[in-house]
C-alpha cells in the first residue's frame, strides 16, 4: 500500500499535467480522487492550466461531491501516474472509476 504522501505527489502532477494540456484550456473544475485502501480523499480545483489547493480529507459522507471524481486503490494511481499501468485497461478492470459530467468525459477521454 502506497503512503498518502506518496499519492499527493503523483496525484499533484497528474492533475497539474492534466490542467496545463491545452486540451482543457479555460476549464475550473473541481476534482477528488478517493483512495479507498487509504480511507482518504484528495480534493482541489483544476484552474487556469494549473492544479491548486491539493488536500487530503478523511472519506466519509460529509466530503463534497467534485466535478470530476477518480475513485482507485493507492498502488493502482502509482501504477497509473507512473505509466505502469495504462488508463483504459485499468478502468475496463475495474481498478479505476471515473466519474464526471457528459462535457468533462467528452474533453477528458482523449488525453486518458
Amino acid at each position: 500500500m502506497a503512503t498518502l504522501e506518496q499519492c499527493m505527489t503523483a496525484l499533484e502532477g497528474f492533475v497539474g499535467d492534466l490542467a496545463a494540456n491545452p486540451a482543457l484550456a479555460g476549464l475550473d473544475r473541481s476534482v477528488s480522487c478517493r483512495l479507498t485502501d487509504l480511507g482518504q480523499v484528495v480534493q482541489g480545483r483544476l484552474v487556469n492550466g494549473s492544479a491548486q489547493g491539493m488536500a487530503a480529507v478523511p472519506d466519509g459522507p460529509g466530503v463534497p461531491k467534485a466535478d470530476i471524481r477518480i475513485t482507485t486503490a493507492s498502488d493502482d494511481l502509482l501504477a497509473l501516474t507512473s505509466g505502469e499501468l495504462g488508463f483504459g485497461s485499468a478502468w475496463a478492470s475495474g481498478r479505476v472509476r471515473l466519474e464526471a459530467g457528459l462535457r468533462d468525459m467528452l474533453r477528458l477521454r482523449a488525453l486518458l
